[in-house]
């Protein structure tokens, strides 16, 4: 649903010159049939070892299965601008909006 949501919004974010980019603990074969099955336009980072997940606290240890539902977004000097620890599925990609 959340992927969905920045998908039927990415225009939008384009036109606020912004990049999306999706991560899951799933290897690449597995994230481009899914990325293909919901017509995303934007990547999905195969983070298959957790380094980004346990950076970001979206996992504990490599041995998480499932990551939690977190998403920031980093500015232009690269630096986190916002944060969010705990996301709706439903509403995300607007809030996202918002406050870009």
């Amino acid at each position: 649903m959340e992927g969905r949501g920045f998908r039927d919004h990415y225009a939008e974010f384009q036109a606020k010159n912004a990049e999306i980019l999706g991560a899951s603990f799933d290897d690449a074969k597995q994230n481009a049939a899914f990325a293909e099955d919901q017509g995303f336009p934007f990547p999905l980072l195969c983070d298959v070892d957790r380094t980004l997940g346990i950076a970001y606290g979206a996992a504990e240890s490599a041995s998480s299965e499932v990551p939690k539902r977190i998403s920031y977004v980093i500015g232009p000097d690269g630096k986190i601008a916002h944060a969010y620890p705990k996301v709706s599925p439903k509403t995300h990609p607007e809030e996202v909006l918002a406050v870009l």
